[in-house]
C-alpha cells in the first residue's frame, strides 16, 4: 500500500492556514497576508538547530515594539513625574511595562496562531459598524503617537542644530521616504536601523544616570507603590499618561502582524516553538525599554526634583537645565541626541503599525509612501499649528495630552485582544490558560477603570 503523497509546503508569500479547530471562529472571506510584502520574508532555523540559532531568527520584532515604549512621549510624562514627584512613579514604569510583557506575548501569539493581526481579526470578529468605530479610535491613537514622534524629532533638531520647530516639524514629513527605502531594501535592515539606534538611546542614559548620580536608597523605594498614586488627582494624570505612553495601543496591532515575518512551520510544533521564542524577544527587549524610561524619570528626579526646580515637565526646559544642574557640558547634547534617535525609531514603527491599521480594518491597500505620507500629515498639521502659534510651552502640553489620549484608547485594543486570545474556536489548543486569563482580565480592568478615573476627575473632579 502506497504512503499517503503529503501536502506541499505553504508558499511564503500565501497567508498561514488557520487551525483547524479555528475556522468556524473566523469569517470564511479570505485574506491576504499582514504586510504581505514582507511576510514569512525570514527563513528560521529546523527545530533540531540550537538555542541562540533560532532566537537568532525570531530576534527583531521584539526590539521594533520596545520604540514604541520609549518615544518622544514617554520623555515629556517620565520628566514631568520625576520632576514633580521623585521617584514615586517608578513604580508605575514598572507595573506599565509588566503590562506590556504580557499584552505583547498575547498579540504575538494571536498573529503567529491565526495567521491574523489584531486588526484583520477585530474586522473579521466584529460587525462593520464596531470594526469601523475601532478603526477611527485605533487611527486617533496613531495620530497622537505620531504627534509625540514630530514634536520629539523637531525639538531635537532645534537643540541640536538650532532649527526653528517649525522648520523642524515639516522636516520629519521626510521620514516617510527613508521608511520606504529601507523597507524596500527587506524587513532585517529596518530591524537593524531600529536595533542601532536603541543602542545609541541606551548609552546615552546610561551616561546621563551615572553623572547624576541618583538617591539608590529613594529610586529602590520608588518600585513599590504608594496610595497617594491613586489618591491625589494630579500624580494620577501624570501616571495614566505614563501608562499610556508605555503599554501603546498601536504597538498591539504592530506586534501581531510583525511575528509572521517569519517563516516558521505552519503546524503546532512550529507555532510553539515561534511563540516560545517571539516571547522571549519582546520580554527581553521591553527590559531594555523599562530602562530607558526608568532613566528618564530618574534623571528628572536627581536633576529638578532635588534641587527644587518641580515644575519642569518641557523637554526644552530639561535641556536647558541639565548642563547647569549637573555640571556636565556633554548632558545636554547628549539628552539632544538620544531625542533625535527615539524619535527617528519611532517613526519606523509608526509608520508601519498605520498600514497594518488601515489594511486590516479597511481592506484597503494604499501605495505604501501614500498611506505614510498620510499617517505623517496627520500629525504634522496639529504640531506645526501648535508649535506656530504657542512655541515650546504648547508642544510640551500638547506631548503629555498625546499620551493620556493613548491611555484612553488602550482598553479598545486591548479588550479584543484578551477575548480572542481566550476564545477556543479561535485558537485551539493555543487558546490562553486560565491564570493567564484571568491575569489578562485583570490588567484590562486595572487599565479601564484607571482610565474611568481620569475622566471623572477631568470633567467633574
Amino acid at each position: 500500500m502506497s504512503l499517503p503523497t503529503p501536502p506541499p509546503a505553504s508558499a511564503p508569500d500565501t497567508p498561514a492556514p488557520l487551525p483547524p479547530q479555528a475556522e468556524s471562529g473566523w469569517r470564511q472571506a479570505r485574506r491576504s497576508p499582514s504586510l504581505s510584502e514582507v511576510y514569512a520574508s525570514i527563513r528560521v532555523p529546523a527545530h533540531s538547530a540550537s538555542f541562540w540559532r533560532k532566537l537568532m531568527a525570531f530576534w527583531g520584532p521584539g526590539l521594533m515594539v520596545a520604540v514604541g515604549y520609549m518615544d518622544p512621549g514617554n520623555w515629556a510624562t517620565d520628566i514631568a513625574g520625576g520632576a514633580r514627584y521623585g521617584y514615586t512613579l517608578l513604580s508605575v514604569i514598572l507595573i506599565s511595562n509588566l503590562f506590556a510583557m504580557l499584552l505583547q506575548h498575547l498579540a504575538a501569539k494571536l498573529g503567529i496562531v491565526t495567521g491574523r493581526d489584531l486588526a484583520q481579526a477585530c474586522r473579521d470578529h466584529y460587525s462593520k459598524p464596531v470594526a469601523m468605530v475601532l478603526w477611527v479610535l485605533c487611527e486617533v491613537a496613531i495620530a497622537a503617537c505620531d504627534l509625540a514622534e514630530v514634536i520629539g524629532s523637531a525639538i531635537a533638531l532645534n537643540l541640536l542644530f538650532g532649527l526653528p520647530l517649525t522648520v523642524g516639524v515639516v522636516l520629519t514629513i521626510l521620514d516617510v521616504l527613508v521608511v520606504l527605502y529601507f523597507q524596500n531594501r527587506g524587513f532585517r535592515v529596518i530591524e537593524s536601523i531600529v536595533a542601532g539606534l536603541i543602542v545609541v538611546i541606551f548609552g546615552c542614559f546610561l551616561y546621563e544616570i551615572i553623572v547624576s548620580q541618583p538617591d539608590w536608597v529613594a529610586l529602590a523605594g520608588g518600585l513599590l507603590p504608594r496610595p497617594e498614586i491613586v489618591t491625589n488627582p494630579a500624580m494620577l494624570y501624570v501616571a495614566i499618561g505614563i501608562l499610556g505612553a508605555t503599554v501603546m495601543p498601536h504597538n498591539l496591532y504592530l506586534h501581531s502582524s510583525i511575528v509572521q515575518t517569519r517563516a516558521f512551520e505552519q503546524n503546532e510544533a512550529g507555532k510553539r516553538m515561534a511563540i516560545k521564542f517571539s516571547t522571549i524577544d519582546s520580554t527581553v527587549a521591553l527590559f531594555l525599554a523599562f530602562f530607558v524610561n526608568a532613566a528618564i524619570l530618574v534623571l528628572a528626579a536627581a536633576a529638578f526634583n532635588r534641587n527644587g526646580l518641580f515644575e519642569v515637565a518641557d523637554i526644552h526646559d530639561a535641556h536647558k537645565l541639565l548642563a547647569p544642574v549637573l555640571g556636565a557640558g556633554a548632558a545636554g547634547v547628549v539628552f539632544a541626541v538620544a531625542l533625535l534617535a527615539s524619535g527617528q525609531n519611532s517613526t519606523l514603527t509608526g509608520t508601519l503599525a498605520g498600514q497594518i491599521v488601515m489594511e486590516g480594518f479597511l481592506h484597503i491597500k494604499l501605495k505604501p509612501w501614500l498611506r505614510r505620507l498620510i499617517t505623517r500629515l496627520i500629525a504634522v498639521v496639529p504640531a506645526f499649528i501648535v508649535t506656530l502659534l504657542y512655541g515650546e510651552k504648547g508642544t510640551g502640553e500638547l506631548l503629555v495630552l498625546s499620551q493620556v489620549i493613548l491611555s484612553l484608547q488602550l482598553s479598545f485594543a486591548v479588550v479584543p485582544l484578551v477575548l480572542f486570545t481566550s476564545d477556543r474556536r479561535k485558537m485551539g489548543v493555543f487558546t490562553n490558560r486560565p491564570w493567564v486569563k484571568f491575569t489578562a482580565w485583570t490588567v484590562s480592568g486595572i487599565i479601564i477603570a484607571l482610565n474611568g478615573y481620569l475622566l471623572l476627575e477631568t470633567f467633574f473632579g
